[in-house]
């Protein structure tokens, strides 16, 4: 579902909890590095800001004062991009740790969090998401007005994703990234990327993002299957596949609105976006 014809979102996802100066160093961790490089990534045509938070030392972390300092900066400086948190379980953040970014008010309240529909192994660790979890997640954001920015890595988590809709938990259109490409989740090859497109309940808005190497494929895919993309540091540190050229955001954001141009699409403005989202 696009929001018309020759149009699309771009959802950047700046930071992950991954990638270290070690590995990159292009990678934005203090709040003030964020908001610049997410300022960047909007001016160059992304909507959607996925933003994990930081500690002082690099290291991922749940704290909503850290989170409050990044979304208030990008509010000051992008005043109309759509902001969304994290309440990932990766690094074993407790359920109240996972919550407390979704009480932050005011110029710090997100337009939409991360929900992870299922419990899957990356390569080293695994992400936790029982069912309790994915409920209580799901509430907290109905019940603040936050919109799902629903993460599906395999097959079965759109299966949830039907069941929470069914169960009146999930609030208006859905909208999903189809993460493809981890070692143990759903590979990124076409027919799957089909198949997870085809398996998603009528009126959900879908993006695609493939991990490693796997990022621009999966990006181009669903550009041609009238999709949105998900890119970004996160999921990928290289704009090679032989990893000879570290990747800012912008590049990517970059790259793929000039390719996108050969498919006479553009990236769709944050107020387009918005409004596809229902997103005041």
């Amino acid at each position: 579902m696009n929001i018309a014809p020759g149009l699309f979102i771009i959802n950047a996802a700046l930071t992950g909890m991954v990638p270290t100066r070690a590995d990159t160093p292009h990678v934005p961790l203090t709040p003030e590095e964020i908001v610049a490089d997410a300022a960047a990534c909007v001016d160059a045509g992304a909507t959607i800001l996925h933003v994990h938070a930081r500690c002082a030392v690099g290291r991922p972390t749940p704290a909503p004062e850290t989170y409050a300092a990044i979304v208030t900066g990008i509010r000051r400086e992008r005043p109309e991009a759509v902001i969304c948190v994290s309440t990932s379980g990766r690094n074993g953040a407790s359920l109240a740790e996972r919550l407390a970014v979704l009480n932050l008010d005011g110029a710090a309240r997100p337009d939409m969090a991360s929900l992870t529909l299922g419990s899957f192994n990356f390569r080293n660790e695994v992400s936790v998401n029982d069912p309790d979890t994915i409920l209580t997640l799901a509430r907290a954001m109905r019940e603040r007005g936050i919109k799902p920015e629903l993460e599906i890595f395999d097959t079965g988590m759109v299966a949830t994703l039907r069941h929470l809709l069914t169960t009146g938990e999930l609030a208006g259109g859905p909208y999903a990234n189809l993460l493809l490409g981890g070692v143990n989740t759903v590979q990124a090859s076409l027919p799957e990327l089909c198949h997870l497109a085809t398996l998603l309940p009528p009126g959900t808005i879908w993006a695609a993002g493939g991990i490693g190497r796997h990022q621009l494929p999966m990006n181009l895919a669903a550009l041609l299957m009238g999709g949105h993309v998900r890119l970004g540091i996160e999921d990928c540190i290289w704009l090679d596949a032989a990893r000879t050229r570290p990747a800012r955001n912008i590049d990517f954001v970059r790259r793929i609105r000039e390719s996108a141009a050969l498919l006479e699409l553009r990236p769709a403005t944050c107020a387009e976006a918005r409004n596809l989202l229902g997103l005041l």
